[in-house]
């Protein structure tokens, strides 16, 4: 979503350091390219003015003009305002004194929160938990029935309950999760076009009843300051605790992102980055920021990483990398759980320094197409092939090719990318083969 954001501010920043010596009137020239990237990608201009005023006077103050690195340090400062004005630190969901904590979903319709449900209800089932969803969108017609369309598929269980208003179905579901010993209660409200106080007078009826732990707005970033408007008109009618930014993985400017936090108070705690069930993410203001800047993010990359590797997967991986008996059969397994971490641009951007030139490595084209075809030629070997390479000769080439849709020259690209991957891994288990375990922290 940043990705134009970001391109402005690294070019400010690419300017400011190519003048060696720095005056303020530099300063101010660099300041007014963040101010105009900023207002451009529909941050609010409030924020935007308070923003590059706390930029320029920590600058200023801390005599960055005359030291050493001055570009370096007007960086660290942009980094340090960009944290604050996303919140400063991660909020977490809160813990109820009893079970099951409440947490209640309210928005506009269109803004992903039934789907967001799931999500969370996903998230925190693979924390340990045990949720239960309940629909109480009476005007949204099969809005109960997607809900549980989605249950089905992450296995998590909603509660139904044929007829009945919202606060009959959530008196019910509520008493239901205090008797099986359900840990979290999510539900998902009414979604609104707009908000009238009419509208409002059963959202308010239904917080009362519930007393919930969270309730989070789910608000599409897409809609940029439509949706810090939306945030500020939930908040003065309920009192929101947090919110859950959605469609980050769209092409919008992304300035409800950055405005949100501080125009309402009320924190970011989870961000969608996809439409697949697990792309909901915890929200970090100091990582974000990196990514904001161009600097990567690896904490998360190496999140994902861990998700798709478990104790086991590390441990035969590396005694197969010691003994060097990696075959393509490992080298496809590895390309799969790639893929399962999420599209390959997004992944890239979590790399310092590959964000800056993802343009010029066409991400974007390899995400299905590259992997598509390292699975269809790796499928058209045989067994005997995919676990000794070695004895793959141009006759075998040209008929893996044929099998796989794909060219003798796509072949030989597939196999030199295993052999450098495998020469890679066998020098890191050189030294005693405990780095693959170190690298994943395990």
């Amino acid at each position: 979503m940043f990705d134009t954001l970001s391109d402005k501010l690294q070019g400010a920043f690419r300017r400011l350091s190519s003048r060696g010596a720095i005056t303020e009137k530099d300063l101010d020239e660099a300041l007014r390219e963040v101010r105009l990237a900023l207002l451009e990608a529909d941050v609010n201009f409030k924020v935007v003015r308070e923003f590059v005023q706390h930029v320029k006077e920590r600058a200023v103050g801390a005599k960055v003009l005359s030291s050493l690195s001055p570009t370096q340090q007007i960086i660290d400062i942009v980094n340090q305002e960009l944290i604050e004005v996303l919140g400063g630190g991660q909020s977490r969901l809160e813990q109820a004194p009893s079970s099951p904590r409440v947490i209640m979903l309210v928005g506009l319709k269109g803004s992903g929160k039934t789907t967001t449900t799931a999500k969370l209800g996903l998230h925190l089932r693979r924390n340990g938990e045990n949720p239960l969803m309940v629909s109480a969108d009476a005007e949204r017609v099969a809005a109960a029935e997607q809900l549980e369309a989605l249950g089905k598929q992450l296995n998590i269980p909603v509660f139904a309950q044929n007829g009945g208003s919202p606060l009959d179905v959530c008196k019910a579901a509520l008493k239901q999760a205090k008797s099986s010993g359900i840990s979290t209660l999510l539900v998902d409200s009414v979604g609104f076009v707009q908000l009238e106080p009419a509208d409002l007078k059963g959202l308010v009826e239904l917080r009362k009843l519930l007393e919930p732990t969270e309730t989070l707005l789910v608000a599409d970033a897409m809609t940029g300051q439509e949706a810090v408007h939306a945030a500020e008109q939930f908040n003065d009618a309920v009192g929101l605790t947090g919110l859950i930014l959605t469609k980050l993985d769209g092409d919008a400017r992304g300035g409800a992102a950055l405005s949100i936090r501080a125009v309402t108070g009320v924190p970011i705690k989870f961000v969608g980055t996809g439409e697949k069930a697990d792309a909901l993410e915890p929200f970090y203001p100091d990582r974000f920021a990196s990514r904001i800047l161009g600097m990567g993010d690896m904490l998360t990359l190496i999140e994902k990483a861990k998700e798709e590797l478990t104790d086991e997967d590390v441990e035969s991986l590396s005694e197969r990398m010691k003994k060097g008996t990696l075959t393509l059969e490992d080298f496809l397994t590895q390309y799969q759980r790639v893929r399962r971490m999420g599209p390959l641009s997004q992944l890239v951007g979590l790399v310092p320094g590959l964000s800056q030139i993802k343009n010029r490595l066409k991400v974007e084209d390899m995400d299905e197409s590259f992997f598509g075809r390292v699975e269809a030629i790796i499928y058209s070997m045989t067994i005997d092939e995919r676990r000794h390479p070695d004895i793959i000769d141009g006759s075998r080439k040209r008929r893996i090719a044929t099998g796989s849709g794909t060219t003798t020259a796509d072949v030989n690209q597939i196999l030199k990318q295993y052999r450098e991957a495998k020469r890679i891994m066998q020098q890191l288990t050189a030294g005693g083969g405990s780095e693959l375990t170190s690298i994943l922290g395990r």
